[in-house]
């Protein structure tokens, strides 16, 4: 997000459903949900942080540091869930 010191990739699909649940479809009607590979040597540089419950984790990595992210990628980015607002 603009203006964010940080990026943070959730740990887990239940709590990447939560975000797009309850935060994404208020915020803009849609929430999606994706999944992607990253070299373990990248994450391993960062410790994953309990922000919440037991399954609220998540890695930060510092916005200055999406474009080694991005080249560490592995495969392909898939979406895995979308959902929206019920009318």
């Amino acid at each position: 997000m603009p203006g964010q010191p940080i990026f943070y990739p959730v740990t887990n699909e239940e709590y990447a459903k939560e975000i797009a649940k309850k935060w994404n479809i208020r915020d803009s009607g849609v929430g999606y949900v994706t999944k992607f590979r990253v070299k373990k040597s990248f994450m391993d540089r960062f410790k994953i942080q309990c922000v919440g419950a037991s399954h609220h984790t998540e890695w930060w990595i510092p916005s200055n540091l999406l474009e080694e992210l991005n080249a560490n990628i592995v495969g392909k980015i898939e979406v895995i869930g979308e959902y929206r607002k019920s009318l």
